[in-house]
């Protein structure tokens, strides 16, 4: 009898054949493809449809978006917040000193941040968004049917 405790084929086992990579394989000869979608016309390759990239600037109150540029006497459309104020720029920054990473050029500092000031470093805080949707859909088209319109969105996705 064997010395092994069971009869299961394992590590122990010789290997029956030469395992490992055995040289060169012989390239293959060409396949003919199935009849189906051409791959890329004489045009050359498609160029990528990317999603478009905007800046935008929102309130830091309530989120409104808002146009550019912001003037001196601006308020939110939604909530009525002064939009030339500390809490608007890029420079507000509350562990900074005076909250503002532009204190150096500052004489003092300005309070209240939320109401309306004066500064002449101010910036507004924009963001960069990206535009998801198309110009037609932006604006509202619903003179097509709900299935329509999800199956143009579906179609736009590998566009």
């Amino acid at each position: 009898m064997s010395e092994r405790k069971y009869r299961q084929r394992g590590y122990q086992d010789e290997p029956k054949g030469p395992r490992g990579p055995q040289g060169p394989k012989p390239p293959r000869p060409p396949q003919e493809r199935a009849p189906g979608r051409v791959l890329q016309d004489e045009r050359g390759p498609k160029t990528p449809n990317l999603m478009g990239m905007r800046e935008v600037f929102k309130c830091a109150r309530c989120g409104n978006k808002l146009p550019l540029p912001v003037e001196l006497d601006s308020r939110c459309a939604r909530c009525g917040v002064d939009l030339h104020a500390c809490i608007q720029c890029v420079s507000f920054d509350t562990s900074a000193r005076w909250e503002c990473t532009q204190s150096s050029k500052l004489p003092m500092r300005v309070a209240p941040k939320d109401e309306r000031n004066l500064c002449p470093m101010f910036s507004p805080r924009t963001t960069i968004e990206r535009q998801t949707g198309t110009s037609t859909a932006a604006s509202g088209d619903t003179t097509s049917g709900p299935s329509t319109s999800a199956r143009k969105a579906f179609d736009d996705l590998f566009k």
